[in-house]
């Protein structure tokens, strides 16, 4: 199980990183749930989740996900990563600033057979306010 989920993570991340919304949406299931703590509301399905990578590539069309760090326990995943792109767009009503960002996160996805079928999201929303220079430097 642990290779197969393994696997799983690593082509997630390449789909992410290769903008393809659809392949993302493909690996999560059709009852899928999600919670970004950078969204409104809940992710249902893959059109939930199609929907905020939409939202996501919009505001960053060169967004790039580093992953940093993987931990899986059974079907429960933690993965730590590094997201960096360039604000070109609008995000959480923030018009585009043209500012480069990195941004820090993790990830905790359940993989129930070979799809994902639960996701949290958990980012520093902070440091993105402040690289775009809408906070202040700590």
């Amino acid at each position: 199980m642990s290779q197969d989920v393994t696997r799983l993570i690593a082509e997630l991340v390449d789909a992410w990183n290769a903008h393809d919304v659809a392949r993302v949406a493909g690996f999560h299931a059709a009852d899928y749930e999600g919670v970004d703590v950078g969204e409104p509301g809940r992710q249902l399905g893959p059109q939930g989740i199609g929907q905020t990578m939409a939202r996501y590539l919009r505001a960053f069309p060169d967004l790039c996900l580093t992953g940093e760090a993987t931990v899986i326990e059974g079907n429960r995943v933690a993965l730590g990563w590094k997201a960096r792109g360039t604000h070109q767009g609008p995000l959480m009503n923030i018009p585009p600033t043209g500012r480069a960002v990195e941004v820090r996160g993790v990830t905790l996805l359940t993989v129930e057979g070979s799809k994902v079928r639960r996701g949290l999201y958990v980012w520093d929303v902070a440091g993105l306010l402040r690289a775009l220079g809408l906070l202040p430097d700590l």
